[in-house]
Formats: C-alpha cells, sequence, structure tokens
C-alpha cells in the first residue's frame, strides 16, 4: 500500500506544495528526494531487505551538522520521525521505515511518515598522532575506515567484516568483529560524539560530556539523535594474523554435531586466547566450517594445539603480515557473499550465549537432526556461531547501552530466497532453531543482538536488545526526545507515553 498524502497539509497528489517539502527545500536545496520522484526506490530508497516493503515520505542528503539540525525541525514542525541511514544494512529497512502513527499527531489522525537523513556527505577524517585518535565522519563505509586509518599511521579499531556497513550504525549498535575480543567492540573504541538531537541542538557527548546521551548513543542511538562525527581511540595494526579453517564437507548431521561439540569446547575454554577469533559456520551446500583468525605468529598459533582440539578434515592454515590483505581476506566470507551489501529477499535471528549456556551434548544432537531434517521451503540458509566475550565482557554492563557484556558467542541464522519473499515455512524453520536451544537451557536470558534486528521480537525487543539498560534508556529518551522524534518500530520508546502504530 503506498500514500501518496504524506504529511500535514499535503493535498493529494500534489505534495509539491505541502509545508513539509518547503522545508526541507530551504534545509538542503536539491539535496533531498520525495517519494513522488521518478525512480525514488531504486535511487533513493534502495531497500537492503526486499522482502520489507519501505516508502519513506523523503530522503535528505545533507552535507553539514547544521543541515541535519534544519532537517529535523522540519520533521519536528510538521509531526514526522526522523532516521539515519549510513550504510542502508538495517535487516528490516529501518533506516527508511515509514510508520504511521495514530494518536502522536497533534492535528489528530494525521498520517506521520519518516524523513531519511542519509549521512554520505559525512566523510571527514583526521589523526591526532599525539593520542592516536581519530576523527571520524558519521557517513563512512566500514572499508573506507580501516583505509583511512592505515593510511594514517597504521592503526586500526575493530569492527565487523562486511565493508559496506556504514560506522553511523555500526558503532552506535555494537559492532562486533575479529579483533573484538582482543580491543572490545567497535563502540568501545568511541570517546566522543557530534550529535545532532530532537529539538535540533548540536551537542558533544562523551563520558564526562553529556554523558547520559553518550551512554544511549553507545548501543541504542537510533531512538536518541544522529552522529555526524566520531572521536575513537586506535590501536596499532597486528603486525601478523594466522587465517585458519577446517571444513567439514558432507558428512552426516551426527558428524556435524560432533565438530560443534568440539567447537564449543574449544570457545568455552577460559583460558581461550584473547588473539583467537573463531565462528562455526553451518551450510546446506558447504557442510560445517570451522574458521577465523589469530592475530600472532603461525608459530604461536601452533603453539595453542588447536589442530588437535578441532575437526581437522581440509586444513588450511594462511599466516599474513599485510593488515589491509588480512581485512580483504573477510570480506570473502561465504555469508558476505550471500548477504553482504546485496539487496536481497532475508529473514534472520539471533541468539546470545553466556558462559552458562554451554549446549548440552543431547540439546547439540537434536538441533542438528532438526537442521537436518526440517523443512526449509527451498531457501537458501545458513547458521553462524561466532565466538565474542574477551575484551568485550571487560566492560561494566551498564556503562553503556550495550546490553550483552556476558555474552560468550551469538548465533545469527539467515534464509535468503532468490525468487521472492522468505515462506512462513522458512521463518519457522530458524525459529525452530532459537526454540531447540532455549529450551534445552531453561536459566538463559535470551538475548538478541540489536545489529540483527529482528522484527518478529515486536514487543519484547527492548529487553532482549538492552537487557537491564532499558528503564535508563526509557528515562534518557523522556529527557531528550519525549516526542520520539527518532522513531524505529523498535527503537526505545519514552516514558509514560503510549503510541499506538499501524505498521503498513
Amino acid at each position: 500500500m503506498f500514500i501518496d498524502n504524506l504529511w500535514p497539509g499535503a493535498t493529494m497528489g500534489n505534495a509539491s506544495s505541502s509545508p513539509v517539502e518547503k522545508c526541507l527545500k530551504t534545509a538542503v536545496g536539491s539535496d533531498v528526494a520525495f517519494n513522488s520522484d521518478p525512480l525514488f526506490q531504486l535511487s533513493h530508497v534502495k531497500p537492503y531487505n526486499l522482502g520489507i516493503s519501505s516508502t519513506p515520505a523523503a530522503v535528505t542528503y545533507p552535507k553539514t551538522t547544521e543541515q541535519i539540525a534544519e532537517i529535523i525541525k522540519c520533521a519536528v514542525d510538521n509531526s514526522l520521525k526522523v532516521q539515519p541511514r549510513c550504510g542502508g544494512h538495517s535487516y528490516a529497512n529501518y533506516g527508511t521505515y515509514m510508520v504511521l502513527l495514530l494518536s502522536h499527531c497533534p492535528i489528530g489522525g494525521g498520517e506521520d511518515n519518516t524523513i531519511v537523513v542519509d549521512m554520505k556527505h559525512f566523510q571527514q577524517f583526521s589523526m591526532d598522532k599525539s593520542t592516536w585518535h581519530a576523527t571520524i565522519g558519521g557517513g563512512t563505509l566500514l572499508g573506507d575506515v580501516t583505509k583511512r586509518l592505515h593510511d594514517n599511521g597504521n592503526r586500526a579499531m575493530a569492527h565487523g567484516t562486511c565493508p559496506q556497513v556504514g560506522i553511523g550504525g555500526h558503532a552506535t549498535i555494537g559492532g562486533l568483529g575479529p579483533t573484538s575480543r582482543m580491543w572490545g567492540s567497535s563502540l568501545d573504541h568511541v570517546a566522543e560524539v557530534e550529535v545532532v538531537l530532537a529539538n535540533s541542538s548540536i551537542v558533544r557527548a562523551s563520558d564526562k560530556e553529556n554523558s547520559d546521551i553518550f551512554f544511549a548513543m553507545k548501543g541504542a542511538a537510533a531512538g536518541f539523535g544522529i552522529v555526524s562525527e566520531f572521536k575513537v581511540r586506535t590501536q596499532a595494526e597486528p603486525g601478523e594474523a594466522v587465517l585458519y579453517s577446517y571444513n567439514l564437507n558432507g558428512g552426516s548431521s551426527a558428524d556435524k554435531a560432533d565438530a560443534f561439540k568440539k567447537w564449543q569446547k574449544l570457545i568455552s575454554d577460559p583460558e581461550l586466547s584473547r588473539k583467537f577469533a573463531s565462528q562455526f559456520i553451518l551450510t546446506e551446500q558447504l557442510g560445517a566450517i570451522v574458521t577465523g583468525t589469530f592475530f600472532g605468529s603461525q608459530q604461536e598459533f601452533y603453539s595453542l594445539n588447536i589442530t588437535a582440539r578441532l575437526p581437522s578434515n581440509k586444513e588450511s592454515i594462511i599466516e599474513l603480515k599485510d593488515w589491509l590483505g588480512v581485512v580483504g581476506h573477510w570480506t570473502k566470507d561465504f555469508a558476505l557473499k550471500i548477504v553482504g551489501g546485496i539487496q536481497s529477499n532475508f529473514y534472520a535471528k539471533s541468539l546470545a550465549y553466556t558462559k552458562d549456556d554451554i549446549i548440552t551434548d543431547d540439546a547439540v544432537d537434536k538441533l542438528f537432526d532438526y537442521i537436518d531434517k526440517a523443512e526449509k521451503a527451498g531457501a537458501l540458509w545458513f547458521i553462524i556461531w561466532d565466538l565474542e566475550g574477551g575484551a568485550i565482557n571487560d566492560i561494566k554492563p551498564d556503562a553503556t547501552a550495550y546490553g550483552h557484556r556476558d555474552a560468550l558467542f551469538y548465533h545469527q541464522a539467515y534464509a535468503v530466497n532468490l525468487l521472492g519473499k522468505v515462506s512462513h515455512k522458512t521463518r519457522d524453520f530458524l525459529k525452530g532453531v532459537n526454540d531447540i536451544i532455549t529450551d534445552a537451557l531453561p536459566n538463559h536470558k535470551k538475548g538478541a543482538y540489536a545489529g540483527y534486528v529482528d522484527p518478529a521480537l515486536g514487543a519484547n525487543s527492548a529487553s532482549l536488545y538492552w537487557g537491564g539498560n532499558v528503564e535508563r534508556l526509557r528515562r534518557i529518551k523522556t529527557a531528550v526526545d519525549p516526542n520520539d522524534v527518532f522513531h524505529n518500530p523498535q527503537s526505545i520508546r519514552p516514558e509514560k507515553k503510549s503510541v499506538k502504530m499501524k505498521l503498513l
């Protein structure tokens, strides 16, 4: 369903006379597109998940922080919502989401939509070589972050492996990657932000200045403001790294289950080196793969006796001393080839595991038997168990909004349909994976990673994404954005305010 009357004061089929259009053109000139424009979906909305419709009121392309502030003022004055977009990789297209509010509009019964603030022009970068703190524009993609840090002193920071993801969302929701066990998450590198708030004020936030805002921006930023600039701590690039994989092609579900048991035993070892990053990947096409990076020499890697502790079919171990080569190798990951920077119809679910959530052998057998026999409805599917822990867990749970400081590892289960939307049967398959695990772990806290946003979680999502930090986040939201200007279907809501929504 599409709506022509997108904002208060617009006339059907005559959006050009609307107050919000005039306001946005005053704010950013020609750097704005409206949903009445030709090729709006293809050229401006560009939904990442083709299975979820996205029709925002407008997509804006500001070039200065002041223009962001003006866009937000236009939205507020016209009772619209705002969402930023950097890389545009929200699993539910929340950066371009359309939302109808039935009780939140001051003129009563009006139809409100989202104004998208596309951050692609915010590419500023500088390096303070006395502190090794880098200043990074909020629209920078991770591939460019890596290159710019390397070119300015052979520096690095923790982040994920998809180069098309934007730092604006990544470093404000978590930002997990291979170096996170050594260095923490992306948001743990953030020392200060410049952020535009719902009242159009531009503020700096850090541990010492606007600390409540800083707390919220480090894990739940989509509901609080737009970061135009990050100041981040950086690390010296690792001088050498080992890229390893152990492939178990074919084999029965029992063989794959046994391989997972060995991997789980290895990664749950409390003495495991923080230099060791690892994933267990299960696919119908490639079987089971244990793969990852060790940030040290090949000699040091072998001293850990990893090979003897993992299934050893088709072992591949490569040592690299070129940091850009290491990061480039990550982009060749099987999962990234399927859902990296490519628009597709897909669905995903995640689950966080703590050190107390080790899956029993019986439950592992049941899980892999289920995966082998369950109906997938023809979808391309894969499941990744991803080791975390280490330095991420060193931060106190209430120090940032990120809600999973006790997570040892996650799983992410994906299904991609190359021919159309993901079916209910396929979704039920992924849900069944989670259900078997949570049923086997009666004391499991059932956390989910907000970076792998799952619309099916609905009203329960806040506690699953942000854990014990939800109430503080709601108090901060009430103070800085009481009218819920920064809004998507699963963002933090203000206290004591009922918002009834009808999602198209």
